[in-house]
């Protein structure tokens, strides 16, 4: 090694007011959320994109943003504490509330949003494939600043590796590691955020599941890809044959991802 890039220390608090500090983790699951409303009002409001097929109006997005809020941070959590760390949640129980102290399954918070959009959907009599859709476009924005929450708390660093952009994360021991926060961040964010405009620009919104679809095999496909740079959870360790619990519970969702993408492209799209 004749080179390392310095971890950028940044305090986890980005400020405090009296006795409540605020941490740039919350922040991004705030902010991400609003700018995933902002973009979800956009898309529904650009009828060229929909072709003449049913969109959600300005109310059920609004409606949306609180479904998927709860979904993500209830889905999250549940995640975690069951496929992540369950027999310390089953000794500690009363631990299961304390969001604010980190610990969220992506998994479990998109099964959660999936859930909050089915149940809104049933609400107000829509397409949940279409509300799915419209959310999944917008997920990359929350998961892009997620990341870098990650990176800046630090968390979920990388395995040792010996590439020159390597660092040392406090509390990750001296070894330089990958910073795998910042692979996914771009792989799981931006890279998969402009397929899905780019789709959404060429009439995927026309057929209802095609976004969703390729969001579950995009973003499936990205986090095994950056799990092989990622240092499993220490409770964990590696699986069989080398597997982590990532890349598990991502083969699922690019197999529901798949049928989704069948099942859209089937149908014939609604003509402009």
């Amino acid at each position: 090694m004749t080179f390392l890039i310095a971890y950028p220390v940044i305090d986890p608090v980005l400020v405090s007011i009296g006795p409540l500090p605020i941490r740039w983790y919350a922040l991004a699951y705030i902010v991400g959320l609003v700018l995933g409303w902002a973009y979800v009002r956009a898309l529904a409001a650009n009828a060229a994109l929909w072709r003449g097929a049913a969109r959600p109006d300005a109310e059920t997005v609004d409606d949306l943003l609180l479904y998927a809020a709860l979904g993500v941070v209830l889905g999250g959590r549940l995640g975690y504490v069951l496929f992540y760390n369950p027999a310390y949640y089953l000794a500690h129980p009363l631990e299961v509330v304390k969001v604010w102290e980190g610990g969220m399954s992506f998994h479990g918070g998109l099964f959660g949003a999936g859930v909050g959009v089915f149940l809104l959907a049933r609400r107000r009599a829509l397409s949940a494939l279409t509300l799915a859709d419209v959310a999944a476009a917008a997920a990359p924005i929350g998961l892009f600043l997620g990341r870098l929450a990650n990176f800046i708390k630090p968390e979920l660093w990388g395995r040792p590796g010996d590439v020159p952009w390597a660092m040392i994360f406090p509390g990750a021991g001296p070894l330089p590691r990958h910073p795998s926060q910042l692979y996914e961040a771009a792989l799981e964010g931006l890279v998969l955020f402009a397929l899905l405009y780019v789709a959404a620009r060429r009439g995927a919104l026309a057929r209802p599941g095609l976004v969703a679809g390729l969001f579950a095999i995009g973003y499936g496909c990205a986090r095994i890809a950056c799990e092989f740079f990622r240092e499993p959870d220490p409770q964990l360790g590696f699986l069989f044959g080398g597997a982590t619990m990532g890349m598990l519970l991502s083969l699922p969702l690019i197999a529901v991802g798949a049928g989704l993408l069948a099942h859209a492209l089937r149908r014939e799209a609604v003509p402009a």
